[in-house]
């Protein structure tokens, strides 16, 4: 078919242009055999995607099982061990750690040891100055030794927190550009992006915009300004106040420059034949289409430009609307067709980028090494078509468990009802779980930091 010689094509200049990222062939385990060797991993033949999650999944939780005290111990206390992983359906069985087990963290040296009983496998040393350390501090210190802390943050301000080590990361910033580029084509001019530099924050959906933005010619950023763990903690914080309160003044300064930097581009863009993709989070670009509509500009682009977002409306509920009514003003706004204006469904516990397909909007699941499933209240799996929590095992997460149970409430399907491609689905109406707390291993974190607690990086 035209469309899979076309994804063909751009993943052999994609992997040119990424062979930093990709491993020595010689050296890879299951899990990069999942990611790297297939072209499009939205197309990959359901069986053969089978037996490739089992392998790269089972050698993921055999290395945390091993290398991991505190998920060791968890495992212990659920009786399951890698043995126990024969078929696919096994995998369901292996323990997972609700999302919030990475939001409660300490403060000071002692966060750096949570940080180490996170960690899959040795750390390299660390060392970390000064006798009460700020949370940069002690990001900066395990950065500097390899080991790159990544994080975003919830309503609370209290921020997930994720150590990635070199191969990990990579693999998530592989992943994360090719399963973009296997759905759209971003061999554009330009890229706009509405997220922070990457060369400037630790956020995570900034480093995965590092290597999503290399197809372009040329890179843009609205965003361009230095962001420390501790300003996205206050920022988020912020954002925590009663319905119908006034934004603060900078912050809505700040994101009235971002509007206007955005508005000039395209401005710029109406006036050439260049090609483009905007992208950045749906809120951020609903104040830019609704600027544009209350100034009475619209621009064609047409199938020249390309929109993507990602990020959600997590701190924006209030500002949400429907990703169809977006679509539809996108549309009306600029002129690009809704074909090519597509979200991406995310978090910053996982190295796997969901990506609505451009026929039907459902989000896509790359199955060969990443298998979502859906749990009920109980934390046990349900089948397809039915409402729970959204929870995952991911076999990129190298350097600590990616076995995640997450507190956004959806529903997955066996297939795309609209497109032809073969995996399994999620419905686009992604919601937040109303109280989404869940039991889970925090108390056996806590007993292996007790544990370890003579143990801190110096």
């Amino acid at each position: 078919m035209p469309q899979e010689q076309d994804v063909t094509s751009r993943i052999t200049k994609f992997d040119g242009l990424l062979a930093d990222w990709i491993p020595p062939r010689d050296t890879w385990s299951p899990a990069d055999e999942a990611i790297y060797k297939p072209v499009d991993l939205f197309r990959v033949p359901v069986e053969e995607a089978r037996d490739m999650q089992l392998k790269a999944i089972k050698f993921a939780f055999t290395n945390h099982y091993s290398n991991n005290k505190f998920y060791h111990k968890y495992c212990q206390e659920e009786n399951i061990r890698p043995d126990d992983i024969k078929t696919v359906d096994d995998l369901d069985t292996i323990p997972l750690i609700p999302d919030t087990d990475f939001k409660q963290h300490p403060s000071g040296r002692d966060f750096a040891l949570w940080l180490a009983t996170v960690f899959t496998g040795e750390l390299p040393n660390i060392v970390i100055k000064g006798a009460n350390p700020t949370f940069d501090d002690v990001i900066n210190a395990f950065n500097a030794a390899g080991i790159t802390v990544t994080y975003s943050s919830g309503t609370s301000g209290l921020l997930t927190v994720i150590p990635r080590d070199m191969k990990t990361l990579k693999a998530a910033q592989y992943a994360f550009a090719k399963l973009a580029t296997n759905m759209l084509d971003l061999f554009v001019d330009h890229a706009l992006i509405c997220f922070p530099n990457p060369a400037k924050t630790n956020l995570f959906i900034s480093k995965t915009m590092s290597t999503i933005a290399k197809p372009s010619k040329n890179v843009h950023y609205a965003f361009d300004v230095d962001i420390p763990a501790e300003l996205t903690q206050r920022a988020m914080r912020a954002n925590t106040k009663p319905k119908g309160a006034a934004d603060s003044s900078s912050q809505n300064d700040m994101q009235q420059r971002i509007v206007d930097q955005v508005v000039q581009w395209l401005e710029h863009y109406d006036r050439t034949k260049e090609t483009f993709s905007l992208t950045g989070p749906p809120f951020l670009l609903v104040h830019v289409m609704n600027k544009l509509q209350k100034e009475g500009k619209r621009f064609d682009f047409g199938e020249r430009g390309t929109v993507m977002t990602g990020g959600g409306w997590r701190l924006f509920e209030n500002a949400r609307i429907p990703l169809v009514d977006f679509r539809k003003q996108v549309h009306d706004v600029l002129g690009i067709p809704e074909t090519h204006c597509v979200d991406g469904y995310a978090m910053t516990e996982g190295n796997a980028l969901m990506m609505q397909c451009p026929e039907g909007h459902y989000f896509h699941a790359p199955y060969t090494y990443f298998r979502p499933l859906v749990v009920d209240d109980n934390l046990k799996p349900v089948g397809y078509g039915e409402w729970g929590r959204f929870a995952f095992f991911d076999a990129l997460a190298g350097s600590y468990p990616g076995f995640i149970i997450s507190g956004d409430r959806v529903r997955l399907l066996e297939r795309c009802p609209v497109c032809d491609r073969p995996g399994p689905v999620l419905e686009p109406d992604v919601q937040r779980a109303k109280g989404a707390e869940s039991r889970g291993c925090a108390e056996v974190m806590k007993s292996v930091l007790a544990e370890e607690g003579t143990k801190r990086p110096r």
